[in-house]
């Protein structure tokens, strides 16, 4: 079984979430459903979280 935390933070998302996840083993992060003209885009929290996260980061579409 995998622990789960959930927490309420009214911060910003692209702050609060890294560091949020530093005692993490892997962290979770959806990205942005729609498709701009060029490529794939994920929004700011999961750039936030892929640059400052020190756990592994995963991608996922929403759905």
């Amino acid at each position: 079984m995998v622990p789960v935390v959930h927490t309420v933070d009214l911060a910003r998302p692209s702050g609060v979430v890294p560091k949020a996840a530093a005692q993490a083993g892997l962290v979770v992060v959806r990205r942005r459903t729609h498709r701009p003209a060029l490529g794939v885009r994920i929004g700011p929290v999961a750039q936030a979280v892929l640059h400052h996260a020190a756990a592994p980061v995963a991608v996922v579409p929403h759905g």
